[in-house]
C-alpha cells in the first residue's frame, strides 16, 4: 500500500497541443491532500513505540521491521510527523560531514558557535547551575565553596560541528505507530481519499477540476 497510490485523483481539461477534443481530460493525483496524524492523538504516547534510526537506516527498512510491509513507509513519515523529509530525516555519517563542510566551509567546521554552562554543584552535592544553558563566552557566577568574591567561569564552547552533529542526533529518535493501530489509520487515511458527492463528482477517488487558461490579448 504505497502512499501516492491512495491519494484520490483530478480530471484537468486536457491543455496540451494533442489533445482530442474539448472534453479530453488529464487524470493526475491530488498532491494537495495530505494525511496527518489526528492532533488530538499527537501526544497519546501509549498509540506509539520510541525508535531510534540507525546509520544508514531508511523509511522503508523501518516500515519492514515495524509493519512487516515496506510500502507503509509513508506511514513511518506521517506519523513521526516528518513533513519534509530532506530537513528532517536524519542524515548519515557521510552525508552530515559534506553538509557540514559545504555549510560552513572547512576551515570553520571547528570554530565555536555559542557556548553553554557547564553543571556547577557546591561542596554538598546541590546543584547550583544546570549544564547546557546558552550564555556569553565571559559568563560567571559566584565560587559556592569559596566566598567572598570568588568566581567560576563554567562554560564550554560548542563548534559547528557539535551543534550540527547534536541536531542531527535529535531527529534520530522518532515514534512510530504501534502494529495494533496500524489498520485503524490506514481506514482513516482511505476516508480521507475519498470523494463525497459534489457537483464536480467523477467518482469516489476522482473530481473534475476546472483548467482555465489565460491568454493575452
Amino acid at each position: 500500500m504505497t502512499y501516492f497510490r491512495e491519494l484520490p485523483n483530478l480530471e484537468y481539461q486536457n491543455f496540451l497541443a494533442n489533445k482530442a477534443g474539448s472534453q479530453d481530460y488529464l487524470l493526475m493525483k491530488n498532491i494537495f491532500i495530505r494525511g496527518k496524524l489526528r492532533d488530538d492523538l499527537q501526544n497519546v504516547f501509549t498509540l506509539f513505540n520510541k525508535y531510534v534510526i540507525s546509520e544508514n537506516e531508511r523509511p522503508d527498512q523501518i516500515a519492514f521491521r515495524e509493519y512487516g510491509d515496506p510500502g507503509l513507509d509513508w506511514v513511518v513519515l506521517v506519523t513521526a510527523n516528518i513533513i519534509n523529509y530532506q530537513n528532517q530525516y536524519p542524515l548519515n555519517s557521510q552525508q552530515l560531514w559534506t553538509y557540514v563542510n559545504e555549510k560552513y566551509g572547512p576551515e570553520y567546521v571547528n570554530d565555536i558557535r555559542y557556548y553553554v554552562t557547564i553543571e556547577v554543584k557546591d561542596q554538598y552535592n546541590k546543584l547550583i547551575l544546570p549544564p547546557n544553558l546558552v550564555v556569553d563566552q565571559n559568563f560567571t557566577i559566584p565560587n559556592p565553596d569559596i566566598p567572598g568574591g570568588a568566581t567560576l567561569n563554567p562554560t564550554a564552547g560548542v563548534s559547528n560541528w557539535e551543534y550540527e552533529n547534536d541536531k542531527n542526533d535529535r531527529k534520530k529518535t522518532i515514534y512510530v505507530l504501534k502494529r495494533e493501530y496500524l489498520n485503524q489509520f490506514l481506514n482513516d487515511m482511505q476516508d480521507l481519499s475519498t470523494y463525497g458527492f459534489n457537483s464536480e463528482f467523477v467518482d469516489s477517488k476522482t473530481i473534475r477540476v476546472a483548467n482555465s487558461i489565460n491568454k493575452n490579448p
